[in-house]
């Protein structure tokens, strides 16, 4: 977690310091997602089962983990006009919701 709130940190100060360059520059913060790299670590590390990701996904809010061709999309609105004046954001690209919590 303090690797995550020091780039968040340096995202808004490299925003704060750019912002009249008219570069924008914003983050993801990227949470559980479905790639092979993980299906490697939950398969070697955790001894999960061959169908890990049909349980991991029924177990999240969503239905379903991260996906990677969703995270590509933000990147690419990110960087296209279509952001318009955004910069300095930190999105949280997760099904936790940060500062809330269930009892």
């Amino acid at each position: 977690m303090a690797s995550k709130a020091g780039l968040a940190g340096l995202t808004k100060n490299a925003a704060f310091a750019h912002r009249f360059d008219r570069i924008r520059i914003n983050g993801l913060n990227i949470g559980w997602t479905a790639t092979p790299g993980e299906a490697v670590t939950q398969q070697t590390f955790h001894d999960a089962a061959p169908d890990w990701l049909a349980e991991a996904s029924a177990a999240q809010p969503m239905g379903k983990l991260g996906q990677p061709d969703e995270i590509a999309d933000a990147v690419v609105f990110l960087l296209s006009d279509r952001s318009g004046v955004v910069t300095g954001s930190i999105i949280d690209w997760d099904q936790n919701v940060p500062g809330a919590y269930d009892q």
